[in-house]
Parts: structure tokens; sequence; C-alpha cells
């Protein structure tokens, strides 16, 4: 027992010197790594099938570490930074209820396009044809190679078995086995927030270094960005355009059960307080949205826009029985003006919807169109104005009387400077492609 517990030392010892001089190469070409590099803690585990992580922990089998070691010490050094780069895109807790297999081999072909990328020699190694095919046609699709705009086109190839397998063959590196369950909510969001500070630390960092540094980096630095954008809940973002009104609804928070159940008991059926008809609820009222159909804009993703929309209005909770809405298709001049006053008028716009445009992009006409609704009273409370858009345009120098938000589908969103008086908001097709698959979608 003795001699076994020596053993185990010995091999766990001699891992952990094998560890520290990848981390310390790789920190030496990389010193924007830093924090990232400390931050998981090896772990023998001799369960393990290769090496993994679990956001928190560097998990490894000690005999596949040496022997991967001994091939070559290049190899180790690229194991180490792929689970770094899980943590650093917070791949272990996005996972969503997509397809285990498909996320999995997405997650690992993003963190390999990176490590790929790289121009140091301490992680560089030759590309299989199978390799290099898969990187020109994925970015084909996709100009930043994100996990989830991965996982969205392998999804869309119908690769077959054999293809899968091999693509899972070159790309697995290691064990994901550690990373928590769709269900452990608290897990993932305790991994989201540890590894947000350090990839929005690391951002920072690779900023302040030399442009040499950053390009001998590859895509890392742009990755990072993509990542590291703020993820908008569309639901939680419409609701910024709430009022409060009251609305004939029982109030059950100023109603006394006590002075009811004593009335009850005196008189029979004669209670001595009833309850509120009416209680004050902050929903939302009266918005516009302004749909560019300028020729950059897709009309399937400006459907898919709506019915998300359209879903949130279907939510009771959100808005007020008796809306305002005005839907305005521009272009370079307002061509239509749809009010909408309930669920089912919007259903059935969108059920007909016709875009009517496809000249140049000016957000101008939109903003002085909706100023002449204001002059005429069409509206009570106007709390916001949603732009949705996908292309550049006109910006009015003014800013209005009320919230305005351009939404925008582009993957080079970083590029658009919008007013500093309007919020930006940035939807992934991917995203909300999934999203309308809900109870809500009416296709």
């Amino acid at each position: 027992m003795n001699e076994e517990r020596t053993t185990t030392e010995k091999l766990d010892m001699v891992s952990r010197k094998i560890l520290l001089s990848a981390r310390g190469e790789l920190y030496m070409k990389m010193r924007f790594l830093d924090v990232a590099l400390s931050s998981l803690c090896p772990v023998l585990d001799e369960g393990a099938d290769g090496m993994g992580t679990d956001g928190r922990f560097l998990y490894y089998h000690p005999q596949y570490l040496g022997g991967l070691y001994r091939e070559d010490r290049y190899l180790v050094n690229r194991i180490y930074l792929h689970l770094v780069l899980h943590g650093i895109f917070r791949h272990m807790a996005r996972r969503n209820g997509r397809d285990k297999r498909f996320y999995d081999l997405a997650c690992d072909m993003a963190a390999e396009s990176i490590v790929d990328s790289i121009h140091h020699r301490c992680v560089m190694r030759g590309s299989s044809l199978l390799r290099r095919e898969t990187y020109r046609r994925l970015r084909r699709e996709m100009k930043v190679l994100t996990a989830e705009k991965i996982y969205a086109v392998l999804s869309r190839w119908e690769l077959s078995e054999s293809q899968i397998t091999a693509l899972e063959a070159e790309f697995r590196v290691d064990d994901h086995n550690y990373w928590p369950e769709d269900d452990d909510q608290e897990k993932k969001q305790e991994i989201e927030n540890q590894w947000q500070h350090i990839s929005e630390q690391m951002e920072s960092d690779m900023e302040t270094f030399s442009s040499e540094m950053s390009s001998a980096s590859g895509d890392l630095k742009e990755q990072v960005k993509v990542e590291n954008r703020e993820r908008y809940d569309y639901r939680e973002f419409l609701k910024k355009f709430a009022v409060l009104r009251e609305e004939m609804e029982v109030d059950p928070d100023s109603f006394d059960y006590t002075f009811y159940s004593y009335g009850l008991s005196i008189y029979g059926n004669m209670p001595l307080i009833e309850p509120q008809e009416w209680k004050e609820v902050k929903k939302v009222e009266e918005f516009v949205i302004v749909i560019d159909t300028s020729m950059s804009c897709s009309g399937i993703l400006v459907k898919k826009f709506l019915e998300e929309t359209y879903g949130i209005l279907s939510e009771t909770n959100s808005f007020f029985r008796k809306i305002n809405i005005h839907i305005i298709q521009c272009d370079d001049q307002v061509q239509t003006d749809q009010k909408i006053t309930s669920e089912e008028e919007l259903r059935t716009y969108m059920e007909h919807l016709e875009l009517r445009g496809e000249g140049g992009t000016d957000f101008r006409p939109a903003f002085a169109y909706v100023e002449e609704l204001r002059m005429q009273h069409a509206f009570d409370s106007l709390r916001g104005l949603i732009y949705f858009t996908d292309g550049r345009g006109i910006y009015p120098e003014k800013m209005p009387p009320y919230a305005t938000a351009f939404v925008f589908l582009e993957e080079d969103y970083e590029d658009v400077d919008v007013p500093g008086w309007a919020m930006k908001l940035i939807l992934e097709k991917e995203t909300l492609e999934e999203e309308i698959k809900g109870e809500h979608a009416w296709i």
C-alpha cells in the first residue's frame, strides 16, 4: 500500500512539473493569459479520459500526460491552452439544451481553430487536409468561429455518421465529462461569473500589449471580443419600455384575508373587505418597431425577429391587453406604417408580411415620421423605438424624446457606431432561430 502511494505521489509530482513547464512556455509567449493559465488547479484523476476541466480544476491521467510529453512537449502546451480556451469562452456553461455530441464537437473545433491560428512555436504543428478543409468551409459561413455558430452550421450540414466520427477523431482533445449538466444552474453560473471576469481582464490586457504580440495570437483577440459582448434576453430588453398603469386584476398584495375571513364567520356570506379589482402593474403599452427594408436586410430574419416579438406579446405578463404598436417599414424613405392594437393583429400582419423597399439605408425618415405621429397625438406615452437593421445608414443628429435601440444581426457589429443617445442590441442569427422554436412560434 505504501509503495503504491509512493508511486502515485511520484507520478503526481512529475505530472505537475510537466504542467508547470507548459504553463510557463505559454505565459512567456502570451503574457495576457497569465490569470487564465493560473486558474485551473491540477488534479490527478486516473479515471480521466486523457485530460479535462470543469472550469475550476484541470483533471489529468498521469500515464496519458506522461506519454504525451514524451511524444512532443508542444502537444501538452496545445491541450493546456485548449482547456483554458474552453474556460475563456465559457463553453462548459453554455450548452443550454443543444445536442451534446454536436455541441462538444463545436466547442473543440472553436478552441482548436484558435490554437491553430497562433503563430508561436510552442503550440504550432502541421494541419491535416481534413482540418484545413473544415476551417475553409466554416469561414465561408461565418467570420468568427464561435462554438454556437459552428454548432448551427454542423446541424445544417447533414453529416453522415462516418463524417461526424472523422471530425471527432480530428478535433477531440479533452474529456468533457467534467462539464456541468444543463440543469446544474448554480455550477454553470459560478463558471460563467469566474471566467467572464478572467476573459474581460484578458481582453483589456491584449489591448495594452504590443501589436506584434497581438498579431502572433491569431484569431484569439477577435473571438474574445465576440464572446465578451453583453448577451441580452430580448424579452427583458423589451420590458425596458414598460410603463406603470392600473389594470383590472385582483391585487393579492393589498388584500387582508383576516378581515375577509372574520366577516364570513360572523355574517355568513358577507366579508368585511373584498379584494381590490384594480392593480398597478408595469407592462409594455406603446412602442414603435422600424424594419430596415433596404437591400441588405433579409426578409427571413425580419420574420424571425417579428416572431420573437409575437412570442413576447403572447405572454400576458409582458403587455397590456390593449396596446398601441406601430410597425414601420423604411429604407431611405417610409414605405408602410401598420398600427397593431392586439396580439391577433400582429399575428395577421406576420402571416401576410410583405416587405417594401430595397433602396439605401437612411434612418432619419423613420424618426421624422414618428415625430409627426407624436404631434398628431397618435401616442399617449411613447416610451421607445426599436430599429431592426443589419446595415449602416445615416443617423439623425438630434436625440428623440424616447428611448431608442438599434438591433443588429451582423457579425462585425463592433464596427457599427450608433449615436451616444441610442442603445445597441446584437442578436445572433442562430440564437434568434433557436428562440422562436419554442411554444410561441407560429410557423
